[in-house]
């Protein structure tokens, strides 16, 4: 597939201006709750873990990766030496690898410099809309917009809306009481999108081996278990697809031959 060059990028207007940009950020704003309690949970709990408050801002803005942040927190607390606390961010991390598989058809249309960037702002939320309205339509180019312009709806709205949370529980972490509750109110908004995405058997199959994984991996070091839960998804509903497919083949050869 050929590339784009010169100006197209995620801030060329055809995609700001877009129909589908307005849907991206329509559907990112219906599951707002979850990322507004997960980005004040995790401002509050830098702070309260006692990283120094420059620290915690700045890894607040540049990090953009919850898990990350939180599994990386207590090494540097500890005094961990740079290198372990890259690789634990790494592993916990792995999971994009297989996210930016999914998504490199439609990436690819883009220069070097706005593939790196799209790979910073992408989030389980982003993948998981992305591939949910965009997973099998044509590879995005410029011209055919539609699937860049509705991951830049999504991105524009997370990122703002994640980074104004966390920022609000680090520098308000000491008026933040841990009784509310924010990182179960979060996780229940979480849950409330995963169950409106599972909307066939395949989606739900492969949604429940992976929570399955995780469970049975939950032992492995540096959080890998997300990684193996994903990759298991990843896996089953590729397999789903290709037996499906299978079937559906199977059924149009069989069909002439019962009708002569």
């Amino acid at each position: 597939m050929s590339r784009d060059t010169g100006p197209w990028g995620l801030l060329h207007t055809s995609l700001w201006r877009h129909a589908e940009f307005r849907r991206g950020a329509h559907d990112m704003g219906a599951v707002m709750p979850g990322v507004l309690a997960w980005g004040l949970v995790t401002g509050v709990a830098m702070v309260k873990a006692g990283l120094p408050l420059p620290i915690a801002l700045l890894m607040s803005l540049s990090v953009f990766a919850a898990s990350a942040q939180l599994a990386a927190l207590p090494l540097m607390l500890a005094g961990a030496p740079l290198w372990v606390v890259w690789v634990t961010a790494l592993c916990v991390n792995l999971r994009f690898v297989i996210f930016s598989a999914q998504m490199r058809v439609h990436m690819m249309s883009l220069p070097l410099r706005w593939r790196l960037v799209a790979g910073y702002l992408t989030a389980d939320i982003t993948y998981v809309m992305m591939m949910q309205r965009h997973g099998t339509s044509l590879p995005a180019s410029s011209e055919n917009p539609a699937p860049l312009a509705y991951f830049v709806g999504l991105f524009s709205v997370n990122w703002v809306a994640w980074n104004v949370a966390s920022l609000a529980g680090v520098l308000f972490a000491g008026a933040i009481p841990t009784q509310w509750g924010l990182g179960f109110a979060g996780t229940l908004a979480l849950v409330g999108l995963l169950v409106s995405l599972t909307n066939d058997r395949a989606t739900a199959l492969s949604a429940g081996l992976a929570g399955t994984a995780a469970v049975a991996a939950f032992g492995l070091p540096f959080k890998l278990n997300m990684v193996v839960a994903v990759a298991s998804a990843v896996a089953c509903g590729l397999l789903l697809d290709k037996v499906t497919e299978m079937h559906r083949k199977d059924g149009a050869a069989a069909g002439p031959s019962k009708g002569a």
